[in-house]
């Protein structure tokens, strides 16, 4: 039995829901290992549309499900989320829910920095969702952050509060944002303490204990290996570490315990926010394409920015990720088109690049070396099986294994859980 790790491998909303909920039934637990509520996973189980942002897949096939120390917590948004899901039919509750004792808390003073720090960058904003991800892993870093067992300590609570007050003082007196009151803050935490506090474990030993019994465990990573903090386009990125490796760090397990990873992979490029984008489309191809995959964001209901399929970003992203397999998304979206391209190299002044550089100035200059390929007019929605895609779509599947250096494990070919064609079971070493 084998420990699968799911990560992105573009720039996040590749379809890592579906897949993860489709992998969740032969998982025994499914965790959370990085990323706040700014990341959205949705899951369409018949006529049922499941909209998770902090949950674990695993809770809507009814696994064990644990949030790791990795993942920044909105406590608040935690509760509406259970509600919300629960409201759908859900069991959620101290049984089949985990929450590490160490994992970061996200606080309201966290949303106002982030929100007045892309107000006053203007122009030179990042696109974050200003739900306070960033500044709460700054907390983390800096040693100041308020952390899930501090709810179950009074005075430790406000203790841990003076000390970041007195460093959040400064911020937002120059963002002009009012002062915090400090005993209202913690007022507020310990109001939500007993909410929160049922779900509390050291998830570390959990899975030390899963492991020992031979446990299949689903890794389950937000946004894309593109957003990483040091692999991504920086620093148009998101505030945490998205490769595999974040998988063991995020949750307290060694490495050597994750056995296959598994790279989320659009049939084309998407983007959201600001940042580089080589074959971003800007004509009625790249409308036709956003309109047909529904391309808006899961949590922010923003439109996202379409492309041609990257072979190049997608290789590196493979490379830095560890990645062994992809699981292909969203092939059906591609139905009826004449003509396909995929970038398999850059042009930077004249010079190709089998890579994307990492320098902003660099970046900007990139033109894609773009190959062609024939469409189908025939649909792949709903496919189950090799034979029954047209072989051009085939051709097309091949060409992006050919070119990223990967096989696809896994091709997915509607919204539905099972309209996927499996080629190799992650779970089966």
């Amino acid at each position: 039995m084998s420990n699968v790790v799911v990560v992105g491998s573009q720039w996040g909303d590749e379809g890592k829901g579906k897949i993860v909920d489709w992998l969740s039934d032969r998982a025994d637990i499914v965790v959370r290992f990085q990323g706040g509520h700014n990341a959205g996973h949705t899951l369409v189980v018949g006529n049922n549309v499941y909209k998770l942002s902090l949950l674990p897949s695993g809770l809507v096939q009814g696994k064990l499900s644990m949030i790791g120390n990795g993942v920044v917590v909105d406590p608040n948004a935690l509760l509406s989320e259970i509600e919300r899901v629960s409201a759908q039919g859900i069991k959620i509750d101290a049984s089949n829910l985990v929450l590490a004792e160490n994992a970061t808390l996200i606080l309201p003073i966290h949303q106002d920095l982030d929100a007045a720090r892309e107000k006053a960058a203007g122009s030179s904003k990042i696109g974050t969702t200003g739900r306070g991800i960033g500044p709460a892993y700054e907390d983390k870093v800096g040693r100041r952050a308020i952390r899930v067992g501090d709810l179950s300590d009074k005075a430790t609570l406000e203790a841990k509060v003076d000390r970041l007050m007195a460093h959040h003082k400064a911020l937002r007196i120059g963002l002009d944002l009012p002062a915090i009151d400090g005993e209202k803050l913690v007022a507020d935490l310990l109001a939500l303490a007993p909410k929160i506090l049922q779900f509390m474990k050291p998830v570390w030993r959990e899975l030390d204990i899963a492991r020992k019994a031979n446990k299949r465990v689903l890794f389950e990573g937000a946004q894309g290996i593109m957003l990483d903090i040091d692999h991504g386009t920086y620093p148009y990125v998101t505030s945490s570490s998205v490769v595999s490796g974040q998988a063991s760090s995020g949750s307290g397990t060694g490495p050597s315990n994750l056995d296959y990873v598994l790279g989320i992979t659009k049939a084309y490029t998407t983007r959201v926010g600001e940042g580089p984008f080589p074959t971003e489309l800007f004509d009625e191809i790249g409308d036709g394409i956003g309109q047909r995959g529904h391309e808006f964001g899961t949590v922010t209901g923003r439109k996202r920015r379409c492309g041609w399929f990257d072979a190049v970003l997608v290789r590196q992203a493979c490379c830095v990720g560890g990645i062994d397999g992809m699981a292909l998304t969203k092939l059906d979206i591609l139905d009826g088109m004449d003509e396909l391209k995929i970038c398999v190299a850059y042009d930077i002044d004249g010079e190709h690049y089998d890579y994307l550089p990492a320098n902003l100035t660099l970046q900007s200059k990139v033109k894609p070396i773009y190959e062609s390929m024939e469409g189908w007019s025939e649909t792949t929605f709903g496919a189950r099986s090799w034979r029954d895609l047209p072989a051009n779509a085939i051709k097309y599947v091949r060409r992006i294994e050919e070119l990223v250096g990967r096989p696809v494990a896994m091709l997915s070919t509607s919204p539905q859980r099972d309209d996927t064609i499996l080629v190799k079971d992650p779970f089966e070493r």
